[in-house]
Formats: C-alpha cells, sequence, structure tokens
C-alpha cells in the first residue's frame, strides 16, 4: 500500500491511522533518508497510543520508551554498528514484549528483525511531499 503526504500534518495523520489498528507485539521497521519523516509518522502513532508527551527523536538516547494505551517503544538505530549492539539492549523485551515498536533505520538490523513486522518506507519527492510505501501491514486498508 502507497500513500502520498503533502504535509508533516498529513504524515502525523496517517501515523495515527497506523496506531489505531495496532496491537501488543506490533513491530514497524522503519527505512528512510534522514528527515524523511519516520519520526513524524511516530509522533501520530503515539497520539493514536494516547501518550500525551512530546516524541522526538531517539538518535542519541536510542530507545524511548512512552506508557499509553500500549507501551511504545521508539528505537532509532542509526548510531548502533552492529546486531549485536541491538541484542545488548534488550532487543527481546522490546521485539517480542507487550508493546508496540518503531525502530527507525531498520535496515541497519534487518537480520533481528522478525518477518512479521511491518515496513514503512519514506521518500521524500521533489515537491518535499512524501511517498510512504507500507509492506507486510496485517490490518486491510488504512480507512
Amino acid at each position: 500500500m502507497t500513500v502520498n503526504t503533502k504535509t508533516a500534518e498529513e504524515t502525523i495523520k496517517l501515523g495515527e491511522k497506523i496506531g489505531s489498528y495496532l496491537k501488543a507485539g506490533d513491530i514497524l521497521a522503519m527505512r528512510g533518508t534522514l528527515a524523511a519523516g519516520k519520526t513524524t509518522i511516530t509522533k501520530g502513532i503515539a497520539l493514536s497510543l494516547g501518550i500525551t508527551e512530546p516524541i522526538t527523536s531517539p538518535t542519541f538516547t536510542i530507545v524511548s520508551e512512552y506508557e499509553g494505551k500500549l507501551h511504545l517503544y521508539h528505537i532509532d538505530v542509526y548510531r548502533l554498528d552492529s546486531c549485536e549492539d541491538f541484542v545488548n539492549l534488550g532487543s527481546d523485551e522490546m521485539l517480542y514484549g507487550n508493546g508496540v515498536s518503531v525502530i527507525e533505520w531498520s535496515e541497519k538490523i534487518q537480520d533481528e528483525i522478525p518477518a512479521k513486522a511491518i515496513t514503512i518506507n519514506l521518500e521524500t519527492n521533489k515537491d518535499n511531499s512524501r511517498t510512504i510505501t507500507i509492506t507486510n501491514w496485517p490490518y486491510g486498508d488504512l480507512q
């Protein structure tokens, strides 16, 4: 499924739609260049989970956790050197626990990402809009 968004607000709204379907144990593997909108879409997911705290990129903290209707792990693996670094962070709890995991730069740890993960690829277009491709989506059409 492919969705085009023209503004950050539209990208957040898409995140809210995505988040409204999510269940405990869901994993979202995000891919996209720097500033493609990975954290922006995560803001919408967090809103749909009832999280009111500001969502910022966890580039330096690597993992940010939030409590809402479901526990949200917001993970940015950009600065990790290996899959082993991710495992040492406690990946089992994040990937197989009772929360939702959003992983930015997931391609860096592809070997650790379960096959059931929902993949979200964000591309920035010349007009600054986004083309967002969602694969392995188990919940039907986003309405």
